[in-house]
């Protein structure tokens, strides 16, 4: 069921890892290897991501979430990236109010 990532996630991925430091730098390098193997089933658009590891490093060892931000106005939501052994394993998006998000939002407006 593995699927090549949407152009909103990758965006998503791109924005969140843009980073100076030397995680995001690494977990930014497996976005163009990074494929969706899930979804969640709430309804939201929680992606469960896969890298090749056979062609691209794993980040240096990070607490999890690698990066936790949220999303200024018109979205009241929150997005995290998380990795494991190194390697990008979930991009998830939660809500601050009872309804779950079920698009990514432009993601000129996350804010880390």
């Amino acid at each position: 069921m593995a699927e090549p990532l949407s152009p909103e996630v990758a965006a998503t991925l791109r924005a969140l890892l843009a980073g100076s430091d030397a995680v995001s730098g690494a977990l930014l390098a497996q976005v163009p290897h990074t494929r969706v193997v899930g979804r969640c089933r709430c309804g939201c658009a929680t992606v469960d991501l896969e890298v090749d590891r056979t062609v691209v490093a794993p980040a240096p060892s990070h607490d999890n979430p690698a990066v936790d931000a949220g999303y200024t106005a018109p979205h009241s939501a929150g997005v995290m990236v998380f990795a494991k052994d190194g390697y990008l394993s979930l991009l998830e998006i939660y809500s601050v109010s009872d309804e779950p998000i079920s698009t990514w939002p432009d993601p000129r407006f996350i804010e880390r």
